[in-house]
């Protein structure tokens, strides 16, 4: 098997989380989620620590409806974060998704700054690989690898067609990529996640991605990172500047994107990120029907701090989704995910 290496990965990747520290990589367009308020319930019928968040997820426990989403990984200054990400996932029980592994498989000295599976040996763990790799050399076998050097459950292909196209050094051959995408549901270990990385997910795409098998779609909405924006922030060039910063208000927002799902691939396991800051976005994503919330930019802020710090944001978070449960009388979040607890402002 010949993979195309890029010797630039580690530097890119160090650009990636700088960039999302120091400049303004907000999308232009919000999340949609604003549009909508709680049906508040003053007589509830439940007591407060009777409400429970856990659910099993890909046969896995999962204590908190949040997924600490990809982020990072294959950088030395990548270390540290993933190591404080995954032991506050262990110690809140949320699920977590590294950044692509394709630097640990290009590059072995890096592969270390995945395997946290030590400092988090019960969590829903998510290895992350972007799918137009396997338009340059990446098989199923090679998918079969990044899940076993991270010990994963899961594996995630994120696409990034965008982010591709506005990458000096982007791979932008996407023809035929969707059987691709199938064979590797068809024959992997175990299950598969779609993933977009800030643009969402049209009607069409939940279609096309159902018919190939994957297990779950993360819709990565627009309305948070926007990666043109930070793409623009790595120009090499004023043309490249200038052509990047145009996309600052391209995507389907978050809230359009569960939609999309929910009426274009029904059934179909549903990650809910892009632009959730915190508790009450993500237990909106959860009343519309998502099974988990994604957050990556917040995190990587605190996890630069300390380990505590992201502790204390999912704890944070958990309990604002628990209270929005109690005030609207659900007891589980399958109450939560179908009881009509939400209703749309008039704009």
């Amino acid at each position: 098997m010949h993979l195309i290496h890029d010797s630039n990965l580690s530097a890119r990747k160090d650009d990636h989380i700088r960039i999302n520290l120091e400049e303004d990589v907000q999308s232009g367009i919000t999340n949609g989620l604003s549009k909508f308020r709680f049906i508040h319930n003053a007589l509830p019928e439940v007591n407060l620590e009777d409400v429970h968040l856990q659910q099993t997820f890909f046969g896995k426990r999962v204590r908190i409806p949040v997924l600490i989403s990809s982020m990072t990984g294959g950088s030395e200054s990548s270390l540290e974060i993933n190591q404080r990400l995954a032991q506050a996932a262990q110690q809140t029980g949320a699920a977590l998704g590294l950044g692509s592994i394709r630097a640990g498989l290009e590059h072995p000295e890096l592969t270390y700054t995945f395997q946290i599976r030590k400092f988090a040996p019960d969590i829903l763990l998510l290895a992350n690989l972007g799918a137009v790799q396997l338009e340059y050399g990446y098989t199923v076998e090679t998918c079969q690898r990044a899940v076993d050097l991270m010990e994963a459950d899961a594996l995630i292909l994120h696409l990034n067609p965008l982010q591709e196209a506005l990458q000096p050094e982007g791979q932008t051959r996407f023809s035929g990529l969707l059987g691709k995408i199938e064979q590797v549901c068809r024959h992997l270990e175990v299950p598969v996640i779609a993933k977009e990385v800030g643009w969402g997910i049209s009607k069409i795409t939940a279609q096309q991605l159902q018919s190939a098998g994957v297990a779950a779609i993360d819709v990565a909405g627009a309305g948070g990172t926007s990666w043109s924006q930070v793409e623009m922030f790595r120009g090499r060039t004023e043309d490249q500047v200038e052509i990047a910063s145009q996309f600052r208000e391209w995507g389907i927002s978050t809230f359009e994107s569960i939609l999309n799902v929910k009426t274009a691939a029904p059934g179909m396991k549903l990650i809910a990120s892009g632009g959730l800051r915190g508790g009450m976005d993500c237990a909106k994503c959860l009343a519309l029907g998502a099974e988990l919330a994604g957050l990556a930019r917040p995190f990587l802020h605190s996890a630069v701090q300390s380990t505590e710090q992201v502790i204390r944001q999912i704890q944070i978070i958990g309990r604002v989704i628990q209270i929005s449960m109690f005030a609207t009388g659900c007891r589980n979040l399958d109450e939560f995910h179908t009881q009509p607890v939400l209703y749309r402002e008039n704009q």
